[in-house]
């Protein structure tokens, strides 16, 4: 099993519409779809090498660093994310405002 790093850095692939966490040959992602004023978190993918090491929290606190530094609403349509988010409440506030009814947690 691969060790990782805590704070790797992550790039943003726009034109891929993905955040990227490179650990050695392994590649992390989460994908976004961005409207104006708002990111919709759409998936994480987390190679088995690499699962359990905090890789997906770590892309999910830095999309969620960057929306708010953009100004963005989050709707957080991962599973993943959505869990991210119920465990550090601090970021609660990034949900988009038409989806606070449906958002659990």
């Amino acid at each position: 099993m691969t060790q990782v790093p805590p704070d790797l850095p992550i790039t943003d692939n726009e034109a891929a519409g993905q955040y990227e966490l490179r650990v050695g040959e392994h590649l992390a992602i989460l994908q976004y779809i961005r409207r104006p004023g708002r990111v919709v978190l759409v998936r994480i993918a987390v190679p088995k090498a690499i699962e359990g090491h905090g890789v997906g929290a770590q892309l999910a606190r830095h999309a969620l660093h960057d929306a708010r530094s953009r100004g963005e609403q989050v709707d957080p349509r991962c599973p993943y994310v959505r869990a991210y988010m119920d465990q550090n409440p601090e970021y609660k506030g990034l949900v988009a405002r038409s989806l606070d009814r449906h958002f659990v947690g």
